[in-house]
C-alpha cells in the first residue's frame, strides 16, 4: 500500500478518475430526475436514457481501443476531459432550445467523448505500477471510486433538488477542468511513442486474434456478456424498487445508492487484501450465488431494512468479483494490446447490457418488477459454469 501511495502517476490517475466518477453521478442523477419529471415516471423513458448513455460506448469502443494503443495516454485523457466540457455545454445549449427529448442526443455525444479515458487509465496503471502491486491498485481504485459513489448521489440529488438541472451541469464543467489539471502533472512522455504504419483496421484484427488465442481472456469476455445481460435488465429499475415495492419518494434513491457504494467500498478493500493470495475458484462461486440471491430478495422485499441490507450486500460481493476479474484481466494482457482488448471487452459487456436495458422497461410493463429481477438473478447464475473454466494456472497470474 505504501508503495502505491508514493507512486505519483497512480495518485494523479486516481484523482482524475475520482473527479470523473463524481461528475458522472451528478450527471446521471440530474438526467434521471429530469426525465422522470418530464415523462411522468415512464419506465420506458428511463430505460431509453440508460440505452442512450451506454450505446455510444458499445459503438466506438473497438475503434477507440485501437486508437488508445497508438496515442499518448496522458494527452488522450486530457483531451477527453476538455471535450467533455464542450459536450456539457452542448447539453446546456439543447436545454435552452426548450425541446427536452433532444437531451438524449446531447447525452449520446457526451458519452462518446468520455469513454476514451478508461483504457488510457488502465495503460498507465499497467505501465507504472509494479506487477506485484497491481491487485492492490485495482482494489484501492475501486474502493476510492466507491466513496464517490456514496457521496455522488447525495451531492447530485442536493444540487438538482435545490438548484435544478442547469446548475448540476455547470458543476460538471468544474470537475472535468480539475481532472484535466491533475492529468497535466503526469510525466511529459509516458513512453516513446511508435510511428505506426499499419492501419487501425489491421490493429483491431490483431487485437481480436490475440484475444482469441488467450483462453483466460475468452472466458472473461463470455462472463462479461452474461453479466451484462443480467445487470442490464435491472439497471434502470432501481428507482421503481423504492416507489413501488417500498412506497418511498424517488429522492430516496440517493440513500440506496450510498448503501451500494458502502458495499463497493468494503468489497474493493477486501479484494485488494486477498487478491494476491487467491487460491481457489470457490470465492467466485460464493459471490455469484450471494449476489444473485440479493438481487431477487430486493424485488421480493417490502421492508426497507431488508431491501437496504441486501442492496449493501450485493454491492460488496459483486465488487469483490469485479475487482478480482479486472486484476486477472490486467495481468493477462500485454501492454501493447491493452486498448484493443479492452475495446473488445467493453462492447461485449455494454452490448448485452443494452439488450437487457432495452427490454427492461417493456418487460416490466408486460409482467412485473419481481419477474424482471428474478430473470436477472437467474441469468447471473448462468455465469457459474463459465467461472468454472478458469484454471489454477490462470489464477497463479494473480500472485505474480
Amino acid at each position: 500500500m505504501k508503495t502505491l501511495f508514493s507512486n505519483r502517476v497512480y495518485l494523479l490517475v486516481t484523482a482524475s478518475d475520482l473527479l470523473q466518477n463524481i461528475g458522472t453521478w451528478i450527471r446521471n442523477i440530474a438526467l434521471l430526475f429530469f426525465v422522470l419529471e418530464k415523462s411522468n415516471n415512464d419506465p420506458v423513458a428511463v430505460s431509453m436514457l440508460t440505452v442512450i448513455e451506454y450505446f455510444p460506448i458499445f459503438a466506438v469502443a473497438l475503434v477507440g481501443g485501437a486508437l488508445v494503443d497508438r496515442w499518448n495516454p496522458k494527452k488522450t485523457m486530457i483531451i477527453a476531459d476538455l471535450l467533455s466540457i464542450v459536450s456539457i455545454l452542448l447539453i446546456i445549449g439543447v436545454l435552452d432550445l426548450g425541446f427536452w427529448p433532444a437531451i438524449y442526443i446531447a447525452t449520446f455525444v457526451s458519452t462518446i467523448i468520455t469513454q476514451f479515458s478508461q483504457p488510457s487509465s488502465i495503460k498507465l496503471i499497467k505501465r507504472f505500477v509494479e506487477p506485484q502491486h497491481v491487485g492492490a491498485a485495482v482494489g484501492l481504485t475501486q474502493s476510492m471510486n466507491s466513496i464517490f459513489m456514496i457521496v455522488g448521489p447525495v451531492i447530485g440529488t442536493a444540487i438538482y433538488v435545490n438548484f435544478g438541472l442547469k446548475v448540476s451541469l455547470y458543476s460538471l464543467l468544474i470537475l472535468f477542468a480539475l481532472s484535466a489539471s491533475f492529468l497535466s502533472f503526469l510525466p511529459k512522455q509516458t513512453r516513446e511513442e511508435k510511428k505506426e504504419n499499419s492501419s487501425v483496421l489491421k490493429e483491431i484484427k490483431e487485437g481480436m486474434i490475440y484475444l482469441r488465442q488467450n483462453r483466460i481472456l475468452v472466458v472473461i469476455a463470455v462472463w462479461f456478456a452474461i453479466d451484462g445481460l443480467s445487470w442490464g435488465l435491472i439497471q434502470p429499475l432501481d428507482v421503481f424498487i423504492l416507489t413501488e415495492r417500498l412506497q418511498l419518494p424517488k429522492e430516496n434513491l440517493q440513500w440506496f445508492s450510498m448503501l451500494y457504494g458502502v458495499g463497493m467500498l468494503a468489497g474493493g478493500l477486501i479484494a485488494a487484501s486477498i487478491g494476491n493470495r487467491f487460491e481457489t475458484r470457490k470465492i467466485f462461486t460464493v459471490v455469484i450465488i450471494v449476489t444473485a440471491t440479493g438481487v431477487l430478495v430486493q424485488a421480493l422485499s417490502t421492508y426497507v431494512w431488508l431491501t437496504a441490507s441486501f442492496h449493501l450486500l450485493v454491492g460488496l460481493f459483486y465488487t469483490v468479483l469485479q475487482v478480482l476479474l479486472n486484476m486477472l484481466f490486467i495481468k493477462s494482457v500485454q501492454d501493447e494490446y491493452v486498448g484493443r482488448v479492452n475495446g473488445v471487452m467493453v462492447p461485449v459487456f455494454i452490448g448485452f447490457m443494452l439488450i437487457g436495458t432495452f427490454c427492461s422497461g417493456f418487460l416490466k410493463e408486460a409482467t412485473s418488477l419481481i419477474f424482471v429481477y428474478g430473470t436477472s438473478s437467474f441469468v447471473l447464475l448462468l455465469t457459474l459454469p463459465i467461472i468454472a473454466r478458469i484454471k489454477p494456472k490462470h489464477l497463479s497470474k494473480m500472485k505474480h
